[in-house]
Protein backbone atom coordinates (compact mmCIF):
# COMPACT_ATOMS: atom_id res chain seq x y z
CA UNK A 1 0.00 0.00 0.00
CA UNK A 2 2.58 2.34 1.08
CA UNK A 3 4.26 1.87 -2.57
CA UNK A 4 0.88 2.03 -4.41
CA UNK A 5 0.59 5.36 -2.64
CA UNK A 6 4.07 6.85 -3.22
CA UNK A 7 3.52 5.99 -7.09
CA UNK A 8 0.39 7.17 -7.39
CA UNK A 9 -1.48 3.43 -8.52
CA UNK A 10 -3.26 0.65 -7.10
CA UNK A 11 -1.78 -2.00 -5.15
CA UNK A 12 -2.86 -4.28 -7.59
CA UNK A 13 -0.70 -2.34 -10.21
CA UNK A 14 2.25 -2.82 -7.67
CA UNK A 15 1.42 -6.39 -7.56
CA UNK A 16 1.17 -6.76 -10.99
CA UNK A 17 4.57 -5.09 -11.50
CA UNK A 18 6.44 -7.34 -9.34
CA UNK A 19 4.72 -10.31 -10.11
CA UNK A 20 4.13 -10.38 -13.81
CA UNK A 21 5.86 -6.74 -15.20
CA UNK A 22 4.75 -7.35 -18.72
CA UNK A 23 1.32 -7.15 -18.47
CA UNK A 24 2.36 -3.40 -17.05
CA UNK A 25 2.98 0.05 -19.14
CA UNK A 26 6.66 0.55 -19.02
CA UNK A 27 5.61 4.26 -17.80
CA UNK A 28 3.45 2.67 -14.90
CA UNK A 29 6.41 0.01 -14.38
CA UNK A 30 9.06 2.70 -13.87
CA UNK A 31 7.47 5.11 -11.55
CA UNK A 32 6.35 1.56 -9.25
CA UNK A 33 9.85 0.55 -9.38
CA UNK A 34 11.44 4.00 -8.35
CA UNK A 35 8.61 4.02 -5.64
CA UNK A 36 10.04 0.78 -4.30
CA UNK A 37 13.39 1.97 -4.58
CA UNK A 38 12.86 4.76 -2.99
CA UNK A 39 10.99 2.50 0.19
CA UNK A 40 13.52 -0.03 0.32
CA UNK A 41 10.21 -2.13 -0.42
CA UNK A 42 10.99 -6.40 -0.30
CA UNK A 43 8.20 -8.57 -1.03
CA UNK A 44 7.74 -10.60 2.52
CA UNK A 45 8.10 -14.14 1.18
CA UNK A 46 5.81 -15.21 3.63
CA UNK A 47 2.75 -13.70 3.09
CA UNK A 48 3.59 -14.87 -0.53
CA UNK A 49 3.87 -18.34 0.33
CA UNK A 50 0.24 -18.00 2.48
CA UNK A 51 -1.22 -17.01 -0.92
CA UNK A 52 0.32 -18.75 -3.59
CA UNK A 53 1.15 -22.15 -1.84
CA UNK A 54 4.65 -22.00 -2.65
CA UNK A 55 7.97 -21.03 -0.99
CA UNK A 56 9.92 -19.61 -3.92
CA UNK A 57 12.72 -21.90 -2.84
CA UNK A 58 14.11 -24.80 -5.22
CA UNK A 59 16.35 -27.51 -3.99
CA UNK A 60 19.03 -28.98 -5.56
CA UNK A 61 20.66 -32.18 -4.74
CA UNK A 62 24.41 -32.88 -5.54
CA UNK A 63 27.77 -34.77 -4.35
CA UNK A 64 29.93 -32.52 -2.05
CA UNK A 65 32.52 -32.29 -5.16
CA UNK A 66 35.07 -29.28 -6.51
CA UNK A 67 35.21 -31.41 -9.90
CA UNK A 68 34.97 -28.64 -12.64
CA UNK A 69 31.92 -30.06 -14.52
CA UNK A 70 29.75 -30.65 -11.51
CA UNK A 71 30.39 -27.76 -9.56
CA UNK A 72 29.84 -25.39 -12.57
CA UNK A 73 26.75 -26.92 -13.49
CA UNK A 74 25.70 -26.17 -9.81
CA UNK A 75 26.91 -22.90 -10.23
CA UNK A 76 24.92 -21.60 -13.54
CA UNK A 77 21.49 -23.88 -11.94
CA UNK A 78 21.54 -21.14 -8.71
CA UNK A 79 21.87 -18.34 -11.09
CA UNK A 80 19.22 -19.30 -13.47
CA UNK A 81 16.89 -19.97 -9.96
CA UNK A 82 18.07 -16.09 -8.38
CA UNK A 83 17.70 -14.61 -11.63
CA UNK A 84 13.79 -15.91 -11.54
CA UNK A 85 13.65 -14.66 -8.15
CA UNK A 86 13.86 -18.31 -6.70
CA UNK A 87 16.49 -19.00 -3.86
CA UNK A 88 17.80 -22.06 -3.65
CA UNK A 89 18.74 -24.58 -1.17
CA UNK A 90 21.46 -27.45 -1.69
CA UNK A 91 21.77 -30.56 -0.18
CA UNK A 92 25.27 -32.01 -0.95
CA UNK A 93 25.53 -35.72 -0.42
CA UNK A 94 29.15 -37.33 0.28
CA UNK A 95 27.79 -39.90 -2.37
CA UNK A 96 24.37 -40.65 -4.32
CA UNK A 97 23.14 -43.95 -3.26
CA UNK A 98 19.46 -44.59 -2.63
CA UNK A 99 19.49 -43.88 1.08
CA UNK A 100 21.79 -40.82 0.88
CA UNK A 101 19.84 -39.32 -2.12
CA UNK A 102 16.59 -40.23 -0.18
CA UNK A 103 17.69 -38.37 2.82
CA UNK A 104 19.14 -35.11 0.67
CA UNK A 105 15.11 -34.91 -0.50
CA UNK A 106 13.69 -35.35 2.73
CA UNK A 107 15.87 -32.40 4.09
CA UNK A 108 14.98 -30.34 1.56
CA UNK A 109 10.95 -31.28 1.54
CA UNK A 110 11.30 -30.11 4.76
CA UNK A 111 12.11 -26.57 3.96
CA UNK A 112 9.08 -26.83 1.59
CA UNK A 113 10.81 -26.89 -1.07
CA UNK A 114 8.31 -26.03 -4.65
CA UNK A 115 10.78 -28.75 -6.81
CA UNK A 116 14.19 -30.39 -6.76
CA UNK A 117 16.77 -30.65 -9.45
CA UNK A 118 19.23 -33.78 -9.04
CA UNK A 119 23.22 -33.48 -9.82
CA UNK A 120 23.36 -37.16 -10.37
CA UNK A 121 26.44 -38.28 -12.23
CA UNK A 122 26.95 -41.88 -11.20
CA UNK A 123 25.54 -44.91 -11.67
CA UNK A 124 24.56 -45.57 -8.04
CA UNK A 125 22.17 -42.54 -8.25
CA UNK A 126 19.92 -44.61 -10.51
CA UNK A 127 18.02 -46.25 -7.96
CA UNK A 128 17.53 -43.21 -5.82
CA UNK A 129 16.31 -41.34 -8.66
CA UNK A 130 13.60 -44.39 -9.56
CA UNK A 131 11.97 -43.78 -6.16
CA UNK A 132 11.72 -39.73 -5.96
CA UNK A 133 8.17 -38.65 -4.12
CA UNK A 134 5.94 -38.98 -6.86
CA UNK A 135 4.17 -35.90 -5.86
CA UNK A 136 7.45 -33.91 -5.91
CA UNK A 137 8.38 -32.17 -9.02
CA UNK A 138 11.99 -33.23 -10.10
CA UNK A 139 14.75 -32.94 -13.13
CA UNK A 140 17.54 -34.76 -13.37
CA UNK A 141 21.18 -33.26 -14.33
CA UNK A 142 24.09 -35.83 -15.81
CA UNK A 143 21.80 -38.91 -15.10
CA UNK A 144 21.31 -42.29 -16.92
CA UNK A 145 18.52 -42.27 -19.47
CA UNK A 146 16.53 -45.61 -17.45
CA UNK A 147 14.69 -43.58 -14.82
CA UNK A 148 11.19 -41.48 -14.19
CA UNK A 149 12.38 -38.12 -14.11
CA UNK A 150 13.36 -35.85 -16.99
CA UNK A 151 17.14 -35.44 -17.99
CA UNK A 152 19.43 -32.52 -18.73
CA UNK A 153 22.95 -33.09 -20.39
CA UNK A 154 25.61 -32.80 -22.28
CA UNK A 155 25.91 -35.31 -25.38
CA UNK A 156 28.97 -36.60 -24.02
CA UNK A 157 29.32 -39.86 -26.45
CA UNK A 158 28.89 -36.98 -29.11
CA UNK A 159 32.29 -35.01 -27.79
CA UNK A 160 33.93 -38.00 -27.78
CA UNK A 161 32.99 -39.15 -31.38
CA UNK A 162 34.01 -35.82 -32.62
CA UNK A 163 37.54 -35.37 -30.68
CA UNK A 164 38.51 -39.54 -31.76
CA UNK A 165 37.38 -38.10 -35.44
CA UNK A 166 39.60 -35.41 -35.09
CA UNK A 167 42.52 -37.32 -33.79
CA UNK A 168 41.84 -40.06 -36.58
CA UNK A 169 41.70 -37.02 -39.55
CA UNK A 170 45.39 -36.17 -38.49
CA UNK A 171 46.29 -39.28 -39.72
CA UNK A 172 46.77 -41.37 -36.54
CA UNK A 173 46.09 -45.21 -36.59
CA UNK A 174 44.32 -45.31 -33.42
CA UNK A 175 43.66 -43.33 -30.30
CA UNK A 176 44.52 -44.25 -26.78
CA UNK A 177 42.17 -43.39 -24.15
CA UNK A 178 42.73 -42.44 -20.63
CA UNK A 179 39.41 -42.37 -18.72
CA UNK A 180 37.31 -41.51 -15.46
CA UNK A 181 36.03 -43.88 -12.61
CA UNK A 182 34.23 -46.78 -13.85
CA UNK A 183 31.19 -45.15 -12.06
CA UNK A 184 31.00 -41.76 -13.55
CA UNK A 185 28.30 -41.97 -16.28
CA UNK A 186 29.79 -39.11 -18.00
CA UNK A 187 33.18 -41.12 -17.87
CA UNK A 188 31.50 -44.07 -19.57
CA UNK A 189 29.72 -41.97 -22.33
CA UNK A 190 33.18 -40.82 -23.59
CA UNK A 191 34.42 -44.40 -24.07
CA UNK A 192 31.38 -45.41 -25.78
CA UNK A 193 31.63 -42.42 -28.17
CA UNK A 194 35.60 -43.46 -28.75
CA UNK A 195 35.10 -46.84 -29.02
CA UNK A 196 32.64 -46.72 -31.80
CA UNK A 197 34.74 -44.34 -33.80
CA UNK A 198 37.48 -46.78 -33.60
CA UNK A 199 35.37 -49.89 -34.14
CA UNK A 200 33.27 -47.95 -37.24
CA UNK A 201 37.00 -47.32 -38.69
CA UNK A 202 38.25 -50.29 -38.45
CA UNK A 203 41.21 -49.56 -36.03
CA UNK A 204 42.61 -50.69 -33.48
CA UNK A 205 41.11 -50.76 -29.75
CA UNK A 206 43.35 -50.02 -27.28
CA UNK A 207 42.90 -51.04 -23.51
CA UNK A 208 40.97 -48.46 -21.24
CA UNK A 209 43.49 -46.56 -18.84
CA UNK A 210 40.76 -45.45 -15.80
CA UNK A 211 42.16 -42.60 -13.56
CA UNK A 212 39.81 -40.50 -10.57
CA UNK A 213 39.87 -37.42 -12.76
CA UNK A 214 43.01 -35.80 -11.39
CA UNK A 215 46.50 -34.61 -12.39
CA UNK A 216 48.24 -37.04 -10.25
CA UNK A 217 46.13 -40.33 -12.04
CA UNK A 218 46.77 -38.85 -15.45
CA UNK A 219 50.40 -38.58 -14.84
CA UNK A 220 50.89 -41.77 -13.54
CA UNK A 221 49.29 -43.27 -16.58
CA UNK A 222 50.80 -40.98 -18.56
CA UNK A 223 54.30 -42.36 -17.33
CA UNK A 224 52.99 -45.96 -18.55
CA UNK A 225 51.84 -44.67 -22.21
CA UNK A 226 54.88 -42.41 -22.97
CA UNK A 227 56.47 -46.15 -22.85
CA UNK A 228 54.09 -47.57 -25.63
CA UNK A 229 56.14 -47.26 -28.96
CA UNK A 230 53.08 -47.23 -31.32
CA UNK A 231 51.20 -44.51 -29.59
CA UNK A 232 50.72 -41.13 -31.20
CA UNK A 233 47.51 -39.97 -30.28
CA UNK A 234 45.61 -40.07 -26.78
CA UNK A 235 42.50 -38.90 -25.84
CA UNK A 236 41.82 -38.34 -21.92
CA UNK A 237 38.36 -37.82 -20.75
CA UNK A 238 39.17 -34.69 -18.36
CA UNK A 239 41.81 -31.66 -19.19
CA UNK A 240 43.03 -32.17 -15.58
CA UNK A 241 43.71 -35.40 -16.44
CA UNK A 242 44.98 -34.57 -19.64
CA UNK A 243 47.92 -31.88 -17.65
CA UNK A 244 49.18 -35.20 -15.86
CA UNK A 245 49.96 -36.80 -19.34
CA UNK A 246 51.50 -34.00 -20.77
CA UNK A 247 53.73 -33.29 -17.64
CA UNK A 248 54.88 -37.21 -18.32
CA UNK A 249 54.89 -37.22 -21.93
CA UNK A 250 57.31 -34.12 -21.25
CA UNK A 251 59.51 -35.92 -18.52
CA UNK A 252 59.91 -38.96 -21.47
CA UNK A 253 60.78 -36.85 -23.78
CA UNK A 254 57.89 -37.54 -25.96
CA UNK A 255 56.91 -34.22 -27.74
CA UNK A 256 53.62 -32.90 -27.98
CA UNK A 257 52.21 -32.48 -30.48
CA UNK A 258 55.24 -34.00 -32.82
CA UNK A 259 55.30 -37.29 -31.35
CA UNK A 260 52.06 -37.50 -29.72
CA UNK A 261 48.59 -35.73 -29.91
CA UNK A 262 46.85 -34.88 -26.78
CA UNK A 263 43.06 -33.91 -26.42
CA UNK A 264 41.18 -33.69 -23.33
CA UNK A 265 37.46 -32.76 -22.53
CA UNK A 266 35.58 -30.34 -20.68
CA UNK A 267 37.61 -26.60 -21.72
CA UNK A 268 38.52 -25.58 -18.38
CA UNK A 269 39.30 -21.99 -18.31
CA UNK A 270 43.33 -23.09 -17.89
CA UNK A 271 43.42 -25.25 -21.18
CA UNK A 272 43.91 -22.64 -22.91
CA UNK A 273 47.17 -21.76 -21.18
CA UNK A 274 48.45 -25.60 -21.03
CA UNK A 275 52.06 -26.10 -22.75
CA UNK A 276 51.25 -26.46 -25.37
CA UNK A 277 47.31 -25.01 -25.50
CA UNK A 278 45.05 -27.86 -24.90
CA UNK A 279 42.73 -29.40 -27.73
CA UNK A 280 39.21 -30.29 -26.01
CA UNK A 281 35.47 -30.34 -25.96
CA UNK A 282 34.15 -27.87 -24.22
CA UNK A 283 31.06 -28.48 -22.55
CA UNK A 284 28.33 -25.44 -22.43
CA UNK A 285 27.33 -26.21 -18.65
CA UNK A 286 25.76 -22.93 -18.60
CA UNK A 287 23.00 -23.87 -20.95
CA UNK A 288 22.53 -27.08 -18.97
CA UNK A 289 22.25 -25.14 -15.80
CA UNK A 290 19.75 -22.98 -17.61
CA UNK A 291 17.82 -25.67 -19.53
CA UNK A 292 17.58 -27.98 -16.47
CA UNK A 293 16.10 -25.03 -14.26
CA UNK A 294 12.99 -24.48 -16.87
CA UNK A 295 12.46 -27.80 -17.51
CA UNK A 296 11.53 -28.15 -13.32
CA UNK A 297 9.48 -24.57 -13.91
CA UNK A 298 7.25 -26.99 -16.71
CA UNK A 299 7.69 -30.03 -14.29
CA UNK A 300 5.80 -27.47 -11.23
CA UNK A 301 3.79 -26.16 -14.07
CA UNK A 302 2.31 -29.42 -14.23
CA UNK A 303 3.92 -30.52 -17.90
CA UNK A 304 4.16 -34.14 -18.73
CA UNK A 305 8.17 -34.05 -19.17
CA UNK A 306 10.03 -36.98 -20.26
CA UNK A 307 13.24 -38.45 -21.84
CA UNK A 308 16.72 -36.48 -22.52
CA UNK A 309 17.20 -32.96 -23.07
CA UNK A 310 21.10 -32.74 -25.16
CA UNK A 311 23.34 -29.66 -24.80
CA UNK A 312 25.59 -30.68 -28.08
CA UNK A 313 29.55 -29.79 -27.30
CA UNK A 314 31.89 -28.39 -29.07
CA UNK A 315 35.37 -29.26 -30.32
CA UNK A 316 37.61 -27.06 -29.77
CA UNK A 317 41.24 -27.15 -31.58
CA UNK A 318 44.30 -25.83 -29.96
CA UNK A 319 48.39 -26.45 -30.68
CA UNK A 320 48.24 -29.64 -28.38
CA UNK A 321 46.89 -32.17 -31.33
CA UNK A 322 48.86 -32.63 -35.36
CA UNK A 323 49.22 -34.88 -38.05
CA UNK A 324 51.05 -38.09 -37.04
CA UNK A 325 54.49 -38.39 -36.95
CA UNK A 326 56.01 -39.69 -41.34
Amino acid sequence: MDVAVLAGVSAMTVSRVLNDPDRVRAETRARVLAAVRELDYRPNQAARQLVTGRSGVLGVVSIDTTLYGPATTLYYIEQAARNAGYNVSIASLSSLNRRSMEEGVQRLRAQAVDGVIIVAPHESATEGLRHLPPELPAVAVDAGDDIPVPVAKVDQRAGAVRVTRHLLSLGHRTVWHVAGPPDWLDANGRIEGWRGVLEQAGRPVPDVLRGDWSSRSGYRLGRGLAQEPELTAVFVANDQMALGVLRALREAGRRVPEDVSVAGFDDIPESAYYWPPLTTVRQDFGEVGRLAFHMLLDRMAGADLDGRRLVEPELVVRESTGAAPG
